[in-house]
């Protein structure tokens, strides 16, 4: 008789054994389920984060580049009036007195007012064009920093 009771002992056993393992499999299977989760959860948030960010540089690019649009039209149009005749560029300068007296003859008051010549109006205009863009690239920076870098 003990024979006949040892062997239902066993499978008992036997059975708790498995369950047991069974149980472990389930608790680790569930962890690793819940870690992923969470992982799932932060790669969304930064996934969205990235997004915002993202939305937030275009920005910042669209309205420096229409405002730098905007600079290099003003300055196609001063050129435009200063090649026609409709405007003048004018310098801050004073008239030395003539070195020879026979040029001094017709004076000072004869003179024109100073203005820039033609090479040294095309560099103005470049160099126009290169501190607009500096400026905006500058800007365009100073905002991309605060905009987004800080967040």
């Amino acid at each position: 008789m003990p024979r006949d009771a040892v062997f239902p002992v066993l499978i008992c056993l036997a059975a708790w054994l498995c369950i047991d393992l069974l149980e472990g499999q389930r608790d680790t299977a569930r962890s690793e389920r819940d870690a992923a989760l969470v992982e799932a959860i932060g790669m969304r948030e930064a996934a969205r984060i990235s997004g915002e960010m993202l939305a937030e540089r275009d920005a910042i690019d669209l309205q420096r580049t229409q405002e730098l649009n905007h600079e290099r039209a003003e300055n196609d149009a001063l050129r435009l009036d200063v090649a026609a005749g409709r405007k003048r560029l004018r310098v801050n300068a004073t008239c030395s007195a003539p070195a020879t007296p026979a040029a001094s003859a017709g004076g000072v008051a004869d003179a024109n007012t100073p203005e820039l010549t033609a090479d040294a109006r095309q560099d103005y205009f470049t160099l126009r064009d290169q501190l607009a863009l500096s400026r905006q690239m500058i800007l365009g920076l100073q905002d991309h920093v605060r905009r987004v870098c800080l967040r």
